[in-house]
């Protein structure tokens, strides 16, 4: 398989025929990690849709310029927009999160703090961690358009400003609901809490926001493999994992 790289569409004006100066950290990961040389191939995306057949032209100590190939308009986005609305976790949990729900095809990643949430309070430092992350699970996986991972937020302020008519669920180990019986068009919020689970108040407060409180089954699941089971389960039943 050809390499994948990201570049940053505020930095490379991608366009066929033209030539370009890697950035700094693709110009690394090409070079360093997966030991390219001039003359291999690559392909590059910018995350504006579809992505570019590619050379490594020159590659030396300070950087790498591409020739830059055809356009392929290829998207490999699911037709369901799922939001994943995640409690943050400790650092390797979130990290795996976030990987694995960018393979699995989630529109957009939003890390929100609950009353057992890790790291809410580090939350913002490591924003761009996570959003690191996500492109090299794009690289990965080759998605060609970058999810966005927002912000933290206090769970109570997304769920006063969610839309309540938008379908969604909230793992819940006594929900009565299935992700089965849920009814989805093309859009969904799946919230999931940390490890410590939702408290009552809280599972309150997301039903009343317009969620519905759903089982993932008759044993318990770690935080980050719920993320991973509700998203592969509802790829499978509305999405592109048929």
């Amino acid at each position: 398989m050809t390499a994948r790289l990201f570049v940053d569409a505020a930095e490379v004006a991608l366009a066929q025929g033209a030539s370009a100066e890697l950035p700094e950290a693709a110009a690394h990961h090409a070079l360093r990690v997966l030991r390219l040389r001039a003359g291999d191939a690559v392909t590059l995306f910018d995350g504006t849709g579809g992505e570019w057949r590619a050379t490594i032209a020159a590659a030396g100590r300070r950087g790498a310029t591409v020739a830059i190939g055809a356009h392929d308009p290829v998207e490999r986005e699911s037709p369901l927009a799922v939001t994943l609305a995640v409690s943050t976790l400790a650092t390797d949990a979130m990290d795996y999160a976030v990987r694995k729900a960018v393979e699995l095809g989630a529109a957009s990643i939003l890390p929100v703090v609950a009353a057992r949430s890790q790291g809410g309070s580090r939350g913002d430092r490591r924003v761009e961690h996570w959003r690191k992350i996500a492109v090299a699970a794009c690289e990965q996986c080759g998605r060609n358009r970058v999810p966005p991972v927002e912000s933290p937020q206090l769970l109570g302020a997304w769920l006063a400003t969610r839309d309540a008519g938008k379908p969604g669920v909230v793992l819940a180990p006594g929900g009565v609901a299935t992700l089965a019986a849920v009814g989805v068009a093309d859009a969904i919020d799946v919230l999931v809490g940390p490890e410590g689970g939702f408290d009552e108040a809280e599972i309150a407060a997301a039903t009343k926001a317009g969620l519905r409180a759903v089982s993932m089954g008759p044993r318990v699941l770690k935080a980050e493999t719920a993320c991973v089971a509700a998203l592969a389960a509802l790829q499978a039943l509305r999405g592109d994992l048929h």
